[in-house]
């Protein structure tokens, strides 16, 4: 057994000194120290040994074992520095090239005019609020006096997770959630993702919404006018035509539509606007004392409006974006643009 160690120490010494880069450096420790290496088995035969034996052969396997893994750290240092100095060589740096400029990434124009919408209603006193994507059928539908036959509820027009949970459709249930939280005065403008199912030039079953609304005492449509008038003109320009026209939402009384002058014509008539001079930017109204019933709000003593937009539509109008799909389809040649 001693004379097999001596000869076995020999070996592996010499073959650590003879490896000529770290892959046979580990060869190596695999042949002599690995599950099945021989000083691994010469180990595990120790136990076939006299019991007087066993601490002279102990001790000399310890000695090979040690001196072993001394020259194998020795011996990857340097053959490690040695690759890092042969790759250095071959790959060199030409400090005299210009340098590559890093692609520096941007906003969305989906995001840009959210925040410049945004900011624009901070500057009159709005806060930002925000909630679930995935709604509740109270807050998306029933609070907002949208009854169980209107046609919003049907499948073909809404994400149903459940009976009672929706892909929200718009981000008017913010305003039953805020309202359930705070008593009046509030004004809130809520951004935000909505749901539903379509899909065309002009349609994304996802796209983004902002949401605007405000209740206090003495509330009226002049008011809710005013504060239209004054952000479209401070986003189109002091110029731009504004008109309000009678429409129908579930969750305002008296409703407006409002169009602005076509962006692209100013007003002439085109194609984007179907020869009128006109598009529809968004809709608006005084809130239903049904709404506020919901919400244990005071209907004889608070009176509000809310208005809604998509984001989209806003950003196709500003840009000149005559396809909604592609805000969606991440192609740089169109994003770089903004």
């Amino acid at each position: 057994m001693k004379e097999r160690l001596e000869k076995l120490q020999h070996d592996a010494l010499a073959a650590l000194r003879d490896a000529a880069d770290e892959k046979a450096l580990q060869d190596a420790r695999v042949r002599f120290l690995g599950k099945k290496g021989e000083l691994t088995e010469v180990m595990k035969g120790m136990r076939d040994l006299a019991p007087e034996d066993r601490p002279v052969v102990g001790g000399l396997v310890n000695t090979v074992k040690e001196q072993f893994e001394a020259l194998f750290t020795e011996r990857h240092e340097i053959l490690h520095q040695q690759a890092i100095n042969q790759r250095l060589e071959q790959e060199r740096v030409d400090v005299t090239l210009p340098g590559r400029k890093g692609f520096a990434g941007h906003k969305h124009p989906v995001t840009l005019v959210t925040e410049e919408i945004v900011a624009l209603f901070s500057r009159l006193g709005f806060v930002v609020e925000e909630g679930p994507e995935i709604e509740q059928d109270f807050y998306n539908f029933e609070a907002l006096n949208i009854p169980k036959d209107h046609p919003a509820r049907d499948m073909q027009d809404t994400f149903y997770i459940s009976d009672d949970l929706v892909l929200r459709t718009h981000t008017s249930p913010v305003q039953i959630r805020t309202m359930l939280r705070h008593q009046p005065p509030v004004r809130v403008i809520a951004p935000g993702t909505v749901y539903r199912r379509d899909s065309d030039l002009t349609h994304s079953p996802m796209f983004h919404q902002i949401e605007g609304f405000l209740v206090d005492k003495n509330i009226t449509f002049g008011d809710l006018k005013g504060i239209l008038t004054h952000f479209l003109k401070e986003y189109f320009g002091e110029d731009l035509g504004v008109r309000f026209r009678p429409s129908f939402f579930p969750f305002t009384e008296p409703s407006a539509e409002v169009d602005i002058a076509c962006v692209i014509c100013s007003g002439k008539g085109c194609r984007v606007c179907k020869g009128t001079g006109w598009l529809e930017i968004l809709g608006s109204g005084m809130i239903d004392p049904e709404v506020f019933r919901a919400v244990d709000y005071d209907s004889t003593a608070y009176s509000g409006f809310a208005f809604g937009m998509g984001l989209e539509r806003i950003a196709m109008l500003k840009y000149g974006v005559n396809d909604l799909r592609l805000f969606f389809e991440n192609d740089l040649r169109f994003l770089r643009q903004f």
